[in-house]
């Protein structure tokens, strides 16, 4: 699952120098609704009447917002740094957002993971703010780009705390299902809105290097990686399948350096390791 996940930031990488971002991420999420509500079979109809509005709810935060914030971003910062801010935020920002909308209280150990990812965030996004290595050989928009990430991030993480409530009245890999199709409904109106998509978009989804791309996202993220997760989490529980956090933005930070040459300097691995001191104190028991 770390190797699934850890490597699906090079591919997105690769594809959208060929095609708008949240085309990209339509295209994904489309392919996997359709192939996850397959797989679920007949328990994609076991969906509760009243489940529906808040199910619809949660799919526009979890994946239309987060990865059309994330793949623009990614259009614009390195992979490895994007998985760092993505992964790595998620424990940080599922504390936050469970106290706002859940009640749940914040220990002191929570409050310093809070401050100690701030701390790490702030290095990440050092060398951008004050245009050192990274940001004279990256894009003008990396800055940006990697905020984008951040507030992908958090927008996931709310949609997947106010899913709790309905996690438990329908089988998980039909929740998944239409979380991730009402999701790629909204990635298509996001793109025909803001992006100038072409007929030579459309045939770059079938050519190389774009094909093969959007085809491991696919497979390898979508259906194989996030079915292990959902095995973990059964077995395991949050904790022990959290535990990604650690490993798969280690893999898209090395893919990035060795595939793509992307700069990573000590504020980048200062900054990685503060995180990820900061993901162990949120996640730990």
């Amino acid at each position: 699952m770390c190797l699934a996940w850890g490597l699906t930031f090079l591919p997105v990488k690769i594809a959208v120098v060929h095609v708008p971002p949240i085309f990209l991420a339509a295209a994904r999420f489309s392919l996997a609704g359709l192939l996850l509500l397959a797989w679920a079979g007949r328990d994609a109809f076991k969906v509760p009447a009243q489940a529906w509005l808040r199910l619809a709810g949660t799919a526009l935060l979890v994946n239309s917002c987060n990865y059309a914030l994330l793949f623009w971003g990614m259009a614009h910062a390195p992979s490895g740094l994007a998985a760092i801010i993505n992964m790595a935020t998620i424990p940080i920002y599922t504390v936050l957002a469970s106290r706002v909308i859940e009640g749940q209280p914040i220990s002191g150990r929570r409050i310093a993971a809070v401050a100690l990812g701030a701390i790490g965030l702030g290095f990440l996004f050092a060398t951008r703010t004050l245009g050192g290595l990274s940001a004279a050989k990256g894009d003008g928009l990396e800055f940006w780009g990697l905020a984008a990430i951040a507030l992908g991030t958090f927008c996931h993480c709310v949609g997947a705390v106010l899913s709790r409530k309905i996690a438990g009245t329908m089988p998980t890999l039909t929740l998944a299902g239409w979380q991730t199709a009402i999701g790629a409904l909204g990635l298509i109106l996001l793109s025909l809105a803001l992006e100038p998509v072409s007929g030579t978009h459309l045939r770059a989804l079938v050519e190389w290097p774009t094909a093969p791309a959007l085809a491991f996202v696919v497979i390898a993220g979508s259906l194989i990686g996030f079915t292990i997760f959902l095995r973990l989490l059964r077995d395991w529980g949050a904790f022990y399948a959290g535990l990604f956090a650690f490993v798969s933005p280690v893999i898209a930070v090395g893919a990035g350096v060795v595939a793509l040459g992307e700069p990573f300097g000590w504020p980048e691995a200062i900054g990685a390791l503060l995180m990820f001191g900061a993901a162990a104190i949120a996640l730990r028991k």
